[in-house]
């Protein structure tokens, strides 16, 4: 008879336990939002102050999201004397200089996916962040959710055996208008930084764990252009070793948002939605076994990483140990090629 098959429970710690830190949130729109009702609901963080180019929206936001107080400018934002930590939530296209800011201020910094353009930009936040000390942390929030944690345990585990395949797609419909910052190369524009930056980091987190290496060892890419000559599909074939990896990416269909793992003992599969809080199915040696957890939900799970951004703090870590920067630049190399490969450039690069 063969023996049932166990997953292993996640290690995650709950939000509410994280120590808390004083809060400011930088450029606050939809995905600050989100942020903001999490780490409210789910964590005991404080919300000192949000800060925007306009007064007025800064106040907006502080109103609607319980934020103490706004600041019109992010200048007086960084500078406030009581805030331990700025969460930079623009778009990518302005990350280097708008963390650099919060950095040079002495402030720690969570800063949003994608973390920079491009690697160049990152590895000058990063020199910045070591040189005044503090934690910078991208806000990759998928590596701090209950369910990476079992499949890490997995992985480090070697329960799949030697793993062959990690397959990633984050795929969705997107019906903007011609001037939205998705089509608009000065902001950073394409679906590769903007969704794709999922999958190549899950297959990068799975590299890491599986013990394939830390770095890619072949990229190749394939898409198609939008007329402003950004990216709106790719399909990233990426080596590590003898294991591929196969992703794709798509502002022109919604053909999902699943993750899998592919070993020579077994495999795994992340449900659809696998980059927000989700379920988790293992077959091993002919045996299944599922693991779901519903106690956070959707945008909910933000607060996972806040909370994991203030533990480290409270340890007084410069860099986080679930996704280190050093990590953090190796998937920027990875876009950037990919970027190559298609043709897609940045004014300034």
């Amino acid at each position: 008879m063969s023996r049932d098959l166990v997953l292993p429970e996640p290690r995650t710690a709950d939000p509410a336990d994280a120590p808390p830190l004083r809060w400011g949130v930088l450029a606050p729109g939809y995905i600050a939002g989100r942020w903001a009702d999490a780490v409210g609901e789910h964590t005991s963080q404080r919300l000192v102050a949000a800060g925007s180019r306009s007064l007025d929206r800064a106040g907006e936001f502080a109103r609607k999201h319980g934020v103490e107080r706004a600041h019109g400018s992010y200048e007086a934002l960084v500078a406030d004397p009581e805030i331990d930590a700025v969460y930079v939530a623009s778009p990518h296209s302005h990350h280097l200089d708008q963390a650099l800011l919060a950095v040079r201020a002495g402030k720690h910094v969570l800063v949003e996916k994608a973390f920079t353009r491009n690697a160049t930009e990152a590895r000058a936040l990063v020199d910045a962040a070591r040189e005044g000390g503090v934690l910078l942390m991208e806000a990759m929030w998928t590596r701090y959710l209950p369910h990476t944690d079992v499949v890490r345990q997995l992985l480090d585990d070697g329960v799949l055996g030697d793993v062959h395949r990690v397959t990633g797609d984050f795929a969705v419909r997107a019906d903007v208008d011609p001037t939205h910052r998705l089509l608009d190369p000065a902001l950073a524009g394409g679906v590769l930084l903007d969704l794709g930056v999922y999958p190549v980091a899950f297959a990068s987190f799975v590299a890491r764990h599986a013990g394939l290496g830390v770095a890619p060892t072949a990229v190749q890419a394939t898409g198609s252009l939008t007329a402003t000559g950004v990216d709106a599909q790719v399909s990233l074939q990426v080596a590590y070793g003898q294991a591929q990896a196969q992703l794709f990416t798509s502002m022109l269909t919604a053909a999902g948002q699943g993750a899998g793992v592919h070993g020579s003992a077994g495999h795994l599969a992340v449900d659809d939605s696998a980059y927000v809080p989700a379920g988790v199915t293992v077959t091993v040696d002919g045996r299944t076994a599922r693991w779901d957890d519903n106690r956070v939900t959707g945008y909910g799970g933000l607060a996972f990483q806040a909370a994991a951004f203030a533990t480290y703090v409270a340890e007084g870590r410069t860099d986080s140990p679930l996704l280190p920067l050093a990590e953090t630049v190796r998937i920027l190399e990875t876009t950037d090629e990919a970027r190559r490969q298609l043709g897609v450039v940045y004014p300034g690069e």
